[in-house]
């Protein structure tokens, strides 16, 4: 079983930046084709570009907010149009807005954050799955938080979302089998742009609890989300994966 994705196509979300952006780099490393879409069409076109010229994929950035459920039909609607197909969907865009204390959440952040990490996530895999049935079959990895599995009230809506997002994957899993799988990535502390609004000294703490001495880069996601993608995977659906060095090896 080979980790060629040639003659693949994958769409990416979040995938201008950070964990997303390292994933698409990946995918087009391995051979497919991909899509890079996020909010921001400009930087989406603009890390397409770069792709496309490294690895000489041929590669589309599309906007797309996943958290309006209309944004979500036009991606799929665009995917198709343009390639005709899917094979990779990897429900990556996310957000996790800082707020003082659970009782200061408004209901417009908790619907906010919910509809980036679980709903959004929800609508693409229903049309994506759907017509990966009803063509060649394919993969849609989820990319959650280890923090789902034990949350804190620093980030209380997120988790609750990614853990509604873990639902999905397992429902997901039953529901395509055997022509699509569905597999489920739970990163720990990762060193992206988000860690920039993290308190001072936290990412050195983080780095000093964890069993491999450093928090995570979005390269160490890449060779993981590349086997599931791969016919190498074909057996694996319904995992739920840590990527998170072993912090939390006690669950």
């Amino acid at each position: 079983m080979s980790l060629d994705l040639n003659g693949k196509l994958a769409v990416v979300t979040g995938g201008s930046r950070g964990i997303g952006r390292a994933l698409a780099e990946g995918l087009a490393e391995a051979g497919a084709d991909v899509v890079v879409a996020s909010r921001k069409v400009d930087a989406c076109e603009r890390a397409a570009g770069e792709i496309a010229a490294a690895t000489g994929v041929r590669t589309l950035g599309l906007r797309c907010h996943v958290g309006d459920w209309s944004d979500c039909d036009h991606l799929v609607e665009a995917v198709y149009s343009e390639f005709g197909r899917c094979d990779v969907l990897i429900n990556n865009a996310g957000m996790s807005p800082r707020y003082d204390g659970l009782s200061s959440v408004s209901q417009e952040l908790y619907d906010k954050v919910h509809a980036v990490n679980a709903r959004g996530p929800f609508r693409l895999a229903s049309l994506f799955g759907a017509r990966m049935v009803a063509g060649d079959g394919g993969s849609i990895i989820n990319v959650s938080t280890a923090g789902s599995l034990r949350p804190t009230a620093v980030e209380l809506p997120y988790a609750m979302a990614k853990a509604g997002l873990n639902a999905l994957t397992l429902g997901l899993a039953g529901t395509f089998a055997p022509k699509v799988r569905a597999n489920l990535v739970l990163p720990g502390a990762f060193d992206t742009d988000i860690t920039l609004a993290w308190p001072e000294g936290f990412k050195e703490q983080a780095a000093v609890i964890n069993p491999m001495g450093r928090i995570g880069v979005p390269a160490d996601l890449v060779g993981l989300c590349v086997f599931l993608a791969s016919d190498a995977a074909g057996y694996i659906n319904g995992a739920q994966i840590l990527v998170d060095g072993g912090l939390y090896r006690s669950l």
